[in-house]
């Protein structure tokens, strides 16, 4: 072991564009505990965190957006072009991070972590971790993917591409090459192998993917607020400017329910339903594209599913071998987001409900995430947003999320046409000395 005890820690790397976040989302789903340090970074800019005001001290204000936050485009176009501005904005960053990192990886109950840097090999990060694995691919992908999928303009990302230490260095200092120039299936093949291999090597046993739940039928007798209605103002950006999501990402349109009849639980004992949790892995992806075709009348295939594991996960509740309901999620710098809720019209609703939120509020809190946010659509059914009302989530409107990284990431996350419910799931901030 390295730097930390009892901890086999992974330092991720590669250039922009290569996969990396990708990487990390497929080894998080196999079970390690996975840290953006880039996200980080960010964070420690955050209004009112401790590298905001040097930040702005040292490039000007004119790097601020309308609401008073560091905008990383202004930002990253002088950095990414002048070496020495990138060098003093990692000065007041890097000590930031490494204390961040310090303090993620003591509280992670997982005992392999994966650390996701692109500047892993020029800090300190690089001696302190287990292993190296770099991300590679075509440098023409690279460019693909800088103009396609980042809105770069070709001479832009040959800009941000050169301005970076050259890929070769990086590749000579691998312990692990992750190649990434295939399909999403390609991908996860090599990574599951090489997890494997580092499972068998610590002597570590995989991941149980499922889990047995048994909720109660009757609902609960935990009293319900009538929701407000929901604001007519927000801060959120239009959706007519926001990039067209994923198919995976597209906002979920939820199928009809029954109505809901909330009926006092007898004095006999309570029935149960057995509702059996999966994780979304490549062996269930036909089935969750199945189930997302039948209920919002879409084409995906089992490959936009694999392409989605690359930046979220899925959860599945079943029973007798059926699939009731899917919910999709991520987990990204401590804050969930659920943007896909989906139940088949024969499931019965509250247990199944109450299942897949419990699955991923349990799955949330082993990552450490301090808040979940729930993004149902406007006119989604009343039962659908009385269960999440009972299970402590709120509804609130973005100008209401006090801290700002969680107003953020809802922000920029939040699919158009939903409203936001909101529910912090733990009593501190894990990084709260950032």
């Amino acid at each position: 072991m390295g730097h930390w005890a009892n901890k086999y820690v992974i330092g991720l790397t590669g250039n922009i564009a290569m996969g990396k976040s990708a990487v990390r989302k497929l080894l998080e789903h196999l079970g390690a505990y996975t840290i953006d340090a880039d996200g980080l970074a960010h964070q420690t800019m955050a209004p009112g965190a401790p590298a905001y005001l040097p930040v702005i001290e040292t490039f000007g204000r004119w790097i601020l957006d309308r609401e008073g936050k560091v905008d990383r485009s202004k930002l990253g176009a002088v950095v990414f072009s002048h070496p020495e501005a990138l060098a003093r904005l990692e000065a007041i960053t890097h000590p930031l991070v490494s204390q961040g990192i310090d303090t993620l990886i003591s509280r992670a109950k997982q005992p392999i972590v994966v650390i996701e840097a692109i500047k892993l090999l020029e800090s300190k990060l690089a001696s302190q971790v287990d292993a190296i694995w770099v991300v590679d691919c075509k440098p023409e992908l690279q460019l693909q993917r800088l103009i396609e999928k980042r809105g770069m303009s070709e001479q832009e990302a040959r800009k941000r591409i050169e301005g970076q230490n050259p890929q070769r260095e990086k590749l000579a200092r691998a312990n692990v090459v992750i190649t990434n120039n295939g399909t999403p299936q390609e991908l996860w093949t090599q990574v599951e192998a090489e997890w494997n291999k580092l499972l068998n090597a610590l002597k570590m046993s995989r991941r149980d993917d499922a889990q047995a739940v048994r909720i109660a039928t009757a609902p609960s007798a935990t009293p319900i607020t009538e929701p407000t209605a929901p604001p007519q103002h927000s801060t959120a950006e239009p959706a007519k400017s926001r990039p067209e999501p994923l198919p995976s990402q597209r906002p979920s349109t939820l199928p009809p329910t029954a109505p809901y009849q909330a009926a006092a639980p007898s004095p006999a004992a309570v029935p149960s339903i057995a509702v059996d949790i999966r994780r979304g892995m490549p062996k269930n992806a036909e089935r969750i594209a199945q189930v997302m075709n039948r209920l919002l009348g879409k084409n995906l295939t089992r490959m936009d599913i694999m392409t989605a594991f690359g930046e979220k996960s899925y959860m599945l509740a079943e029973i007798n071998g059926q699939i009731m309901g899917v919910i999709g999620f991520q987990v990204e710098n401590l804050v969930t987001r659920v943007d896909e809720f989906l139940l088949v019209p024969e499931a019965p609703l509250e247990p199944v409900a109450r299942a897949l939120i419990q699955a991923v509020e349990n799955a949330s809190k082993e990552l450490q995430s301090e808040v979940g946010f729930v993004y149902l659509p406007i006119n989604a059914p009343m039962p659908i947003i009385q269960i999440f009302i009972k299970n402590g989530y709120k509804r609130v409107d973005l100008d209401a999320i006090e801290v700002p990284p969680w107003r953020e990431a809802a922000q920029e996350s939040q699919p158009p046409n939903t409203q936001i419910f909101v529910k912090k799931l733990r009593p501190d901030r894990v990084l709260k000395p950032l």
